[in-house]
């Protein structure tokens, strides 16, 4: 099973930051704007001197993370649409440098796959081994 229909795929492809949501052992949450592109089902991301970052840290600790990749595509009729995606994060090591691998286990999406107007349904699928996320 592929983690995003093609219609998300184009809308991955089309948005240029995400938000990236960790939390610390303890459960301190922390979110920041960064760049991201998909490779295959996972998406990856870096950005400069990563190891000196909280969700660094907390993905070393702790590897469950949320991603939200959202816009929206009118203001009248107001129409959102996005993609959130639940997951566990690695920290790869590249010739650049380290850079974090993140491969869903759910995935849901809005005003992407039903581009009616309005305020959109939401689709939950389960794409991973932890379908509890």
């Amino acid at each position: 099973m592929n983690a995003f229909t093609p219609a998300e795929l184009e809308y991955l492809d089309s948005q240029p930051l995400m938000r990236f949501a960790t939390a610390s052992p303890s459960g301190k949450p922390d979110v920041a704007p960064v760049i991201f592109e998909v490779d295959d089902d996972d998406i990856l991301t870096s950005g400069f001197d990563i190891t000196r970052t909280v969700r660094y840290r907390n993905i070393e600790s702790n590897p469950r993370a949320t991603l939200v990749i959202d816009d929206l595509a009118s203001v009248d009729p107001w129409s959102p649409r996005g993609v959130k995606i639940i997951g566990a994060a690695a920290i790869e090591q590249t010739r650049r440098g380290p850079r974090f691998r993140i491969t869903p286990d759910v995935v849901i999406s809005w005003g992407i796959n039903d581009t009616t107007p309005g305020i959109p349904k939401m689709e939950r699928r389960v794409v991973g081994d932890r379908p509890d996320s």
